[in-house]
């Protein structure tokens, strides 16, 4: 598709805000936008069709009013496009990966606003509904609240769809270094901390690390009086003598992702174990008393609604504390990205249909939720939960509502100005040397930062 806007800082946008449609290969597109006082005109032509709208944002400071002209301007493109077409998405015009956070955002009638405003279909406005009112009790917008996260990213082996700062640990050669600097890291950002919700080691495979590395970052860390998480992921690294050191130093929650529960997928995608390890492994975990998490993934190179419902059942019938289900994504820098431009659809919506469905009427709900660029069916990823295991890092990063004070290459904290209703941040540098001869530097710049805009 050609899009010819006189915002050209939008155009990108619009390029991205299109690709969900079908047979807009040969559309030659025309957007132009004007003001008139508070009052926002945006047109569009589509061939020989024209679309005219026009909105009130009333007085707003210039941030917020740029906000409104991108978000109307995308707005119009949605509905010029889905009316020319003939077709609708079921998120409609909304693009932002936080759903949840938008409706906290609009207040009591968010449900009308998104429907009519933005055009979400109804079956998503439930799902984000049920999530709202499962975090009851877990939701706290409060000043100084505070999540811990540590970055080990490292990993046995690099899967297909994964685009995340991961190194394969057998050919890093800098895992000393790094594990020196975590360590300095961590023990010099933990004064920071005000009130503390919870702790989330994060990667990569943290497990995958050598023992005696893993409980150097889990003595720095230390024990901690809130939900404790750690990312075991790959069943291939969970051994008895790893879970025996997270119950040691008071881990909560881990999570095993089996992503998919088909042997032959689990090769293609590049994982090294079976199926019958997650079984082992998650029977294991429970022995300790941890709450787990399980990762499915919908759209998996190869597989079928058939396959992607039994993987469901599976992870059900096995019956964790929590459910994570994520559409596949396009993601730049993954091995997937390198060989696919643009990623089928398929039976997708079909396979997340099914997931819903069926967790709902096993006695999961969902309770958090986000979506990103590139999508498969411009879709979703939902967390699910049995009552009273939600995971409240997972719910304080999705919905920003607190602080995230963050460690390793590549982590980015989050400082939360509730008063002011800004957030600012600090990101480290994602190259693993560079992040270790830059350690003092990092946290120098880091503590000011937080310190600089603390309340």
């Amino acid at each position: 598709m050609k899009i010819t806007t006189n915002l050209q800082w939008m155009e990108a946008d619009f390029i991205e805000a299109s690709k969900f449609f079908q047979n807009t290969e040969e559309l030659d597109v025309t957007h132009s936008h004007c003001e008139d006082g508070t009052v926002m005109f945006d047109s569009v032509c589509i061939a020989d069709k024209r679309y005219e709208y026009s909105k009130d944002i009333g007085e707003t400071d210039d941030l917020e009013k740029k906000r409104y002209v991108k978000r109307y301007a995308k707005l119009s493109l949605y509905k010029s496009l889905s009316d020319y077409l003939g077709q609708r998405l079921v998120w409609g015009a909304l693009t932002g990966i936080r759903p949840v956070k938008y409706a906290y955002s609009i207040g009591e009638n968010w449900r009308e606003k998104m429907a009519d405003e933005m055009m979400v279909d109804e079956s998503k406005l439930d799902i984000v509904g049920r999530i709202i009112e499962e975090q009851k009790g877990i939701y706290e917008l409060k000043e100084n609240n505070c999540d811990f996260f540590v970055s080990i990213p490292f990993c046995p082996s690099r899967c297909m769809y994964c685009s995340f700062l991961s190194n394969e640990i057998g050919k890093e050669k800098h895992l000393d270094g790094y594990i020196d600097a975590l360590v300095k890291e961590i023990e010099s950002a933990k004064p920071l901390i005000k009130n503390l919700r919870s702790v989330y080691v994060g990667g990569g495979t943290p497990v995958s690390l050598p023992l005696p590395m893993l409980e150097r970052v889990l003595k720095a860390i230390g024990r901690v009086d809130c939900e404790y998480t750690v990312e075991a992921g790959r069943p291939d690294v969970i051994e008895r003598e790893t879970l025996e050191l997270l119950k040691k130093y008071g881990v909560t929650r881990i999570c095993i992702n089996p992503q998919t529960f088909n042997d032959k997928t689990l090769k293609v995608i590049g994982r090294r174990h079976t199926a019958e390890d997650i079984y082992k492994k998650y029977e294991l975990a429970k022995e300790f008393g941890f709450i787990v998490n399980m990762d499915l993934i919908a759209g998996l190179t190869g597989e079928s609604f058939e396959d992607f419902k039994f993987s469901v059942d599976k992870a059900i019938e096995l019956s964790p504390d929590n459910i994570t289900v994520h559409t596949l994504s396009l993601k730049r820098g993954s091995k997937l990205k390198e060989t696919t431009d643009r990623l089928a659809e398929g039976e997708i919506a079909k396979m997340i249909d099914y997931s819903v469905y069926r967790l709902i009427n096993s006695g999961f709900n969902p309770y958090y939720m986000y979506r990103q660029k590139y999508m498969a069916g411009n879709l979703e990823n939902t967390g699910y939960t049995k009552k009273g295991k939600a995971c409240y890092y997972n719910v304080d990063v999705m919905e920003e509502i607190s602080d995230n004070l963050a460690c390793g290459a590549n982590a980015v904290t989050k400082k939360l100005i509730v008063s002011e209703n800004r957030i600012e941040r600090y990101g480290a540098p994602k190259d693993i040397k560079t992040y270790i001869d830059k350690i003092d530097k990092i946290i120098e710049e880091k503590n000011k930062f937080f310190l600089d805009n603390s309340l």
